[in-house]
């Protein structure tokens, strides 16, 4: 069984044969691999490469299993739960929508207006973009299956706990008006059956759909990653993001903060930056600051929430992952 799941680890989801095949036709042209400019194209022939066929395949399976849950059916499933069951639902509902965070925040405003309780939103926008199926496999490709799984795991903690900090502070009052004053949605209405055939066309509108609006970002994630992987020299992450730097997570954090890119574009500057030296946790800090806390979703979000309630929230993510990139710097040795 361990030769069988090393074989899956290594090649169907870290590709090395995709890694080899890249790398031989690179050799055949004339280009070398183990110099800076053909070390750069390789890495991102081959990252480009093998995260499109890794997205658009999980896009489609994700997609599929999303047609069982729209918008009315998970506002119906939350609705059945109280306390902190709802947030671990909410949570868990967070794994199989939206890719990014600008996309759930329609969905939050959403089960707003349906009346569920303000932290159990909260836990399902922190859970959307930072923690999906897609990232899981993405991540077990690349660090392997314990820093994926734990990274999954941790992530939901974060959700929940948010939402929950969140909901014991009492923040209705700072939920923009225009989100509550439609009042409560009916949670009861229940989506027409689809058919085999209609759930699989919208897998497959889905997949191309998310891959139009991703792949600009795998393209830049993947060029910053082979430029660190290759131009970057290893001292200057060491001291900047190395374990010599006890303040690398904060700094990881608040740099990601800022950016913009979803878990696919954000994969290949957290790879590179680890095979320069980077600690594990100030690398998956960084990941879920990007995705969580990017500067166009936080935009978009204070026109559903007045500034209280966005600082709060801004706060509480922010202090999550700084904890579990320390926590994850902690077990490293044990996990890596």
């Amino acid at each position: 069984m361990r030769e069988i799941w090393k074989f899956i680890q290594e090649q169907i989801l870290g590709m090395k044969w995709l890694n080899d095949f890249v790398g031989n036709l690179l050799t055949g042209l004339g280009l070398d691999i183990t110099q800076r400019l053909g070390g750069s194209i390789h890495f991102f022939i081959y990252d480009v490469i093998k995260i499109v066929i890794l997205l658009c395949t999980l896009i489609f399976i994700i997609s599929y299993i999303q047609s069982y849950f729209p918008p009315e059916r998970s506002r119906k499933i939350l609705g059945r739960f109280k306390g902190i069951g709802a947030n671990i639902v909410a949570a868990l509902l967070g794994t199989v929508t939206p890719f990014c965070s600008c996309s759930s925040i329609p969905l939050f405003i959403g089960f707003s207006r349906a009346g569920l309780p303000l932290g159990v939103t909260f836990s399902f926008l922190i859970s959307s973009p930072m923690v999906d199926l897609g990232s899981l496999v993405l991540l077990m490709s690349i660090f392997g299956t314990k820093i994926a799984v734990l990274y999954v795991i941790l992530g939901l903690v974060i959700a929940v706990i948010g939402g929950t900090v969140i909901e014991n502070l009492h923040m209705e009052k700072h939920v923009e008006s225009f989100v509550t004053e439609a009042g409560n949605i009916d949670i009861d209405i229940e989506s027409p059956d689809l058919t085999l055939r209609d759930r699989l066309v919208y897998a497959k509108e889905q997949t191309v759909d998310t891959f139009k609006k991703v792949f600009p970002y795998i393209l830049i994630g993947v060029g910053i990653g082979a430029v660190i992987h290759n131009w970057i020299p290893q001292s200057w992450i060491e001291n900047i993001l190395g374990s010599g730097n006890p303040f690398a997570v904060i700094l990881a954090t608040l740099v990601g903060i800022p950016m913009y890119a979803d878990i696919f574009g954000t994969i290949p500057v957290a790879e590179a930056l680890l095979a320069k030296g980077a600690q594990l946790g100030a690398v998956l800090s960084f990941m879920m600051a990007v995705t969580t806390l990017s500067l166009p979703s936080l935009i978009m979000l204070r026109k559903a929430i007045k500034p209280k309630l966005l600082a709060l929230f801004i706060g509480v993510c922010t202090f999550g992952i700084i904890i579990v990139g320390y926590l994850f710097n902690a077990i490293a040795p044990f996990i890596m």
